[in-house]
């Protein structure tokens, strides 16, 4: 099993000595991976702690790491614009040597989807056409025509270093995200969920697949998880046994100065062993 982080550029964590330090960290411990996050403008009230730009955040990542993969997940796609979007991609999967995973949802806070100019009933429709839109980029594509983005004549270079683009993930419990994740995606991810409740929902991912052509090159899809809290070794083997790939230990809720140990026994008791 794969391990990540996800967290490392929210809360108290975004001072940059102690951003680079911590991933640095990670990477030294044997984390596969290391996560951010992607809201850029939530409502007021709790819930909204301090936290830095996906593709700004990452790129600092990509510069202070040499061996582990950096995820952006979930992005919300809808409020992204594809055509930039594809080059911030490409680009930091360049910047990084080909260690870039892009995880993708469809969003559901309301008011940040207006903000940026989305409805909440587009959401799905534009998360589907701005992936077509970002692969017909990344494969040099003459044009391409949509409800939402249309180009003609214009092309990206350079290309990804990983080819024909860095794995695309699908994240959501939604029939919509399952059937998403089995057409488009290299993987699923999903988040909070115990043992029982993953092994549900793999079940209806399977159940999916069972009714949704997937394209042959996509090859096997990849279980990614975000668990309710840092397990422990029992925990992370009965993950493995129901058919996580990866599990992404989250970092909100842990006291700071707390943080550095989390990374720490992780690296200890379950990199490796599991």
């Amino acid at each position: 099993m794969k391990f990540g982080l996800y967290g490392l550029h929210r809360d108290r964590n975004v001072e940059p000595g102690v951003l680079a330090r911590r991933a640095r960290l990670a990477e030294d411990a044997g984390f596969e991976s290391l996560w951010v996050g992607d809201h850029i403008a939530l409502p007021t009230g709790e819930g909204n702690p301090p936290r830095l730009e996906a593709m700004v955040a990452l790129t600092y990542l990509a510069a202070v790491t040499s061996r582990v993969r950096l995820g952006v997940g979930l992005i919300v796609l809808p409020q992204r614009q594809p055509v930039l979007l594809a080059k911030q991609l490409t680009s930091l999967d360049v910047l990084s040597g080909g260690r870039l995973t892009v995880a993708v949802g469809a969003g559901y806070v309301e008011p940040e989807l207006n903000a940026m100019g989305v409805s909440l009933a587009e959401r799905g429709a534009r998360t589907d056409e701005y992936l077509a839109a970002m692969r017909a980029l990344w494969e040099a594509a003459p044009s391409f025509t949509g409800r939402f983005v249309s180009f003609s004549g214009v092309v990206q270079h350079p290309s990804p270093v990983q080819r024909p683009h860095p794995p695309i993930v699908v994240g959501g419990h939604s029939a919509a995200a399952y059937r998403r994740a089995v057409r488009q995606g290299s993987g699923w991810y999903g988040w909070g969920l115990d043992v029982d409740e993953i092994g549900q929902a793999l079940h209806a991912l399977a159940e999916t697949a069972r009714g949704e052509q997937r394209p042959a090159g996509l090859g096997e899809l990849e279980i990614t998880l975000t668990p309710p809290g840092p397990p422990d070794l029992d925990t992370a083997r009965r993950y493995a046994d129901v058919g996580v790939d990866r599990l992404i230990i989250e970092l909100e809720g842990i006291d700071d100065d707390a943080v550095d140990g989390v990374i720490a026994s992780v690296g200890e008791t379950l990199v490796g062993r599991v």
